[in-house]
């Protein structure tokens, strides 16, 4: 924008100049030659009375001085056919003068100014100065050089002016850019300076509003997440009270630590909602991976599910949280164990890829008769459990997949980036 608001002033300030410097450069040519011309016809004339009076020898000494201090070579044709002064032939022009009277003559050399003096007893005498064309335009290379150079230094002007107030309206415009980019990257204190013309400050001010109407849902939003979640605690109290008063101690101790698990989850759940615009986490997906498969390994166990691994030794940092990763690993498991018979075998793979970490959950249960969107589930359930994961892949700079596997089952790809 600031180069195109220069463009153009520089084009409207060109077309400018050129309509005024060009009929001023086509005026002070002509006044330079009128200025020549005039100062020739002046000498000529001063002749005029010498000649209608004085025979030739008196004229010649009077005609050589002038042509010394003229700069114009004057010459005098007396109706006898006698030239004085500078040597020049009887053109068509003297000739015309002669019977018309006094006038101007141009040729491809200069002008000729044709004096005529009549009232001679032969005839009409003629007085003739030429001027040539190196001073019909003396000096006017020079003014015409000014004028450019005048032009040139204009039109600097004009553009650094309009560069000035382009800059003036552009700089907000970058500045409201740069708070939109940090908004959207979750910056809701980015506010921009009200500043630039009027549309501008309009804009900003509209911007500024809507994001503090942003910062004050989002609070709202996290405030009522961190409620439902402490909500959750006395249900869970009361499964723990209820597990520990099992007559079984290891059924006891089992379902306890679940409801301690489950009251961790909880907690983190109120920690993520009241601090989620912190800096992104980072951890160890190799570590995260063990812990949550050893996890689920017990209830695969009772259910008679065939678990393979192939899992990379580590450590293989990605740029997520070891609790957000952990929440991924659960949702995407807990599907399994939700949505497959039991008995299903399912596989887990973690290797480094490129830039990233890829992770592979892969299970032979049933699949996927379409890929489920948010909040939709063709089992009973929230349908969050892939949302979960995919939004964990984004927030590293990654992406999820879902694909079929072969005979049958379902394949979930996710790749992590790394911090």
């Amino acid at each position: 924008m600031r180069k195109r608001l220069a463009l153009l002033v520089a084009v409207a300030m060109s077309l400018v100049l050129v309509a005024f410097l060009v009929p001023l450069a086509i005026l002070l040519q002509s006044v330079t030659a009128d200025r020549a011309v005039t100062a020739a016809t002046a000498k000529a004339q001063s002749l005029t009375s010498l000649v209608a009076t004085a025979d030739a020898r008196t004229l010649q000494p009077a005609i050589d001085q002038l042509n010394t201090t003229a700069g114009h070579p004057v010459t005098v044709f007396l109706p006898d056919g006698t030239v004085l002064g500078a040597p020049a032939a009887r053109t068509p022009g003297v000739q015309l003068a002669a019977v018309q009277g006094s006038l101007t003559v141009e040729d491809a050399d200069g002008r000729e100014i044709l004096v005529a003096v009549q009232g001679l007893p032969q005839g009409t005498a003629v007085v003739r100065a030429y001027v040539d064309r190196a001073e019909l335009t003396r000096g006017l290379g020079s003014a015409w050089l000014v004028l450019a150079g005048l032009g040139v230094v204009l039109l600097a002007l004009g553009v650094f002016v309009a560069d000035r107030l382009a800059r003036a309206v552009v700089r907000p415009v970058h500045e409201l850019a740069e708070v939109s980019r940090r908004l959207a990257a979750g910056d809701l204190d980015a506010r921009a300076h009200t500043s630039g013309p009027a549309e501008v400050r309009s804009v900003t001010l509209a911007l500024n509003s809507l994001a503090a109407r942003i910062r004050e849902l989002v609070r709202q939003e996290r405030e009522a997440v961190a409620d439902i979640s402490h909500r959750l605690r006395t249900p869970l109290t009361v499964l723990r009270l209820d597990a520990e008063s099992l007559r079984d101690p290891d059924e006891a101790e089992r379902i306890t630590g679940h409801a301690e698990s489950l009251e961790r989850q909880v907690t983190v759940l109120i920690e993520q909602a009241r601090h989620r615009d912190s800096a992104p986490g980072s951890c160890d997906a190799a570590e995260v991976v063990v812990e949550r498969v050893t996890f689920w390994s017990v209830l695969a166990q009772d259910q008679d599910r065939e678990v393979h691994l192939d899992l990379d030794p580590g450590p293989l940092p990605v740029a997520v949280g070891a609790t957000e990763l952990a929440a991924c690993l659960d949702a995407l498991l807990g599907n399994i164990f939700a949505h497959t018979p039991e008995g299903t075998t399912y596989a887990i793979r973690l290797h480094p890829a490129g830039d990233g970490v890829r992770l592979v959950i892969e299970d032979q249960g049933p699949g996927f008769a379409e890929i489920p969107v948010r909040g939709a589930s063709g089992a009973g359930s929230t349908g969050l459990g892939l949302d979960i994961a995919r939004q964990t892949a984004r927030s590293s700079g990654g992406r999820l997949s879902v694909s079929s596997a072969q005979p049958h089952g379902a394949v979930i790809l996710i790749e992590l980036g790394r911090p």
